[in-house]
């Protein structure tokens, strides 16, 4: 069995449609997508009488033409934003006080996960190229029930998978982070929900845990260390651990044959611990490019028989 792992695309249209497309080109028989999936900003693009403006990578731009209007939207889609149209007045009547921007944002992603989701559709062949989605921290509840509802694209998150004689086990929550964010919570926390999936599983010697938090001093989550106003110490030159101690102790103590993770983009690589093999493909998503892993295992040998970390 081939899978083709991927995450943290973070929005970026570019490379969901390179994650759907490695399918074929790494001739995988599933493809999973460890977390992170959606953005974190909306541009608006200003509708008026004279045209369109929208301000986009420090550069304001006014377009007179559908077809200029399209071409940035799709620039602004390809780096993990969400390009919205707007009237002057509908933009200035948005704020933060009454959750109209939050809902309008949602909106925006909503729209772009249901055009994702029906892509995937036609590039897997409606299904028959086995697709796993799963939430990260930076994922809002709202997609879960999106993508639990597509017919032909599968949702993990706190769920045990079997995969031809594997068993995927899948969490998108990290341990704190200092930006609050949505799928997150204490070492205590996260122990709990590992331990409410290892226990379903029967064989850890065909375990694949598919946790978004890399585990804790493993060079899988190196980050720049940061001051107290959260700006990286030395231009980011200095790096320190920041991942999940409970993933480590889950990793250490069940053995599992893989372990696949992601949160931490710098710190692409790979990590014997013990009998688990331990993958981060590191993320690059606002220069277009898909990293990703490539790995082969053998049902009847219970092994891993060959990995490769690949960019697209």
């Amino acid at each position: 069995m081939r899978i083709f792992f991927a995450t943290d695309i973070h929005g970026s249209e570019i490379c969901w449609r390179k994650f759907l497309n490695a399918a074929a080109f790494y001739r995988a028989d599933l493809v999973i997508l460890g977390g992170d999936l959606t953005g974190k900003v909306m541009v608006p693009i200003v509708v008026g009488a004279g045209g369109f403006d929208v301000t986009f990578a420090g550069v304001t731009h006014h377009l007179e033409s559908e077809e200029e209007v399209r071409n940035v939207e799709s620039q602004i889609r390809n780096r993990g934003f969400y390009p919205t149209r707007i009237s002057q007045e509908e933009l200035l009547s948005l704020n933060e006080a009454d959750g109209s921007i939050d809902r309008r944002f949602t909106d925006e992603m909503i729209h772009t996960l249901d055009r994702w989701l029906d892509m995937a559709d036609t590039k897997l062949d409606a299904g028959k190229i086995p697709c796993y989605l799963n939430g990260g921290n930076d994922d809002t509840f709202d997609i879960d029930n999106v993508i639990e509802s597509a017919p032909h694209v599968n949702f993990t998150e706190g769920k045990v998978v079997e995969l031809d004689g594997f068993y995927l086990a899948s969490m998108g929550y990290t341990n704190p982070t200092p930006w609050n964010t949505f799928r997150e919570g204490s070492e205590e926390d996260l122990a709990r929900r590992i331990d409410e999936l290892t226990v379903q599983i029967p064989d850890m010697s065909r375990a694949i845990f598919n946790f978004h938090a890399p585990p804790y001093n493993s060079g899988l989550d190196d980050a720049p260390a940061l001051d107290e106003t959260l700006r990286p110490k030395h231009g980011g030159a200095v790096m320190e651990p920041v991942g999940s101690r409970a993933v480590a102790a889950a990793i250490t103590e069940h053995q599992p044959l893989l372990s696949v993770h992601g949160h931490i983009h710098e710190s692409r690589g790979v990590k014997k611990m013990g009998r688990t093999l331990a993958i981060n493909p590191g993320s690059v998503y606002t220069d277009g490019v898909l990293q990703g892993a490539v790995i082969d295992l053998n049902e009847k040998k219970k092994k891993l028989t060959r990995y490769i970390l690949v960019n697209g």
